[in-house]
């Protein structure tokens, strides 16, 4: 059985994040995958090497704040899991967790938990509006579609980027990059929910999952007409090539 930890759901569901986690469950019961979902709140315990996906979703300066006095705490298991191949998928606040630090406009520097190579800081303007993204996963090329709405600008280091920027903004809106990349980590910024409308990642992300539990990662396909067609309207909208 997959075992899922939906961390810090009451406090970290902007636009409608919490949707991933419905997803990627009802992806695998379509197949019948047998799966479990634990939400984690503040001050509960949890342990990462028991699980096979990990979600992190968005939230407001303050609740971020709130989650990183939590999670600092449980840092060095987390990287520890996430070094041994624990999936996790953290979008906009739960992504810039993850790095070293982010540098408020009146240049404070509030730590990240440091475990993967970027930092973020504020900008002057927010970045709204749809985004589309060419990724490259499992060696093959597509266009992935979601809603952005942040002004934290972040800055990719010795770390792979999720994609290149097709439409939108991204990581900053100057390198022409969005999200990261580090073993089966994905984070991003794009809200929508993300994984509804993507069903190719949302699928990367259950096969990768399998892996780590130790069972088949070939996955049976799915009727995703309804879903291809929700992501390909986006595409359409923002004029991007079908991938």
């Amino acid at each position: 059985m997959l075992q899922v930890c939906h961390l810090y759901p009451d406090l970290l569901n902007l636009y409608g994040d919490r949707g991933n986690i419905i997803a990627f469950v009802q992806r695998c019961r379509w197949r019948n995958i047998p799966v479990s979902v634990r939400a984690i709140n503040l001050g509960e315990p949890v342990h990462f090497k028991d699980y096979d996906f990990v979600f992190l979703g968005g939230g407001s300066d303050r609740e971020q704040n709130l989650i990183a006095a939590d999670l600092i705490k449980r840092r060095d298991e987390f990287a520890a899991a996430i070094e041994d191949g624990l999936v996790v998928l953290a979008i906009c606040g739960g992504y810039q967790l993850l790095g070293k630090y982010y540098l408020t406009l009146d240049h404070q520097t509030i730590p990240g938990l440091d475990i993967l190579d970027f930092y973020t800081r504020a900008g002057n303007k927010r970045m709204v509006g749809n985004v589309a993204v060419e990724v490259n996963l499992g060696g093959k090329k597509f266009n992935i579609a979601g809603f952005e709405n942040h002004s934290g600008e972040t800055y990719l280091g010795n770390i792979r980027p999720l994609g290149r920027v097709l439409a939108g903004r991204g990581n900053n809106g100057v390198d022409g990059l969005e999200g990261a990349r580090h073993k089966n980590v994905f984070c991003s910024y794009l809200h929508g929910p993300l994984l509804p409308k993507n069903a190719g990642l949302a699928d990367q992300l259950i096969a990768l999952a399998l892996a780590r539990r130790g069972m088949e990662p070939e996955l049976i396909p799915l009727e995703d007409r309804f879903e291809n067609s929700a992501c390909q309207v986006m595409l359409d909208r923002l004029r991007v090539v079908k991938g």
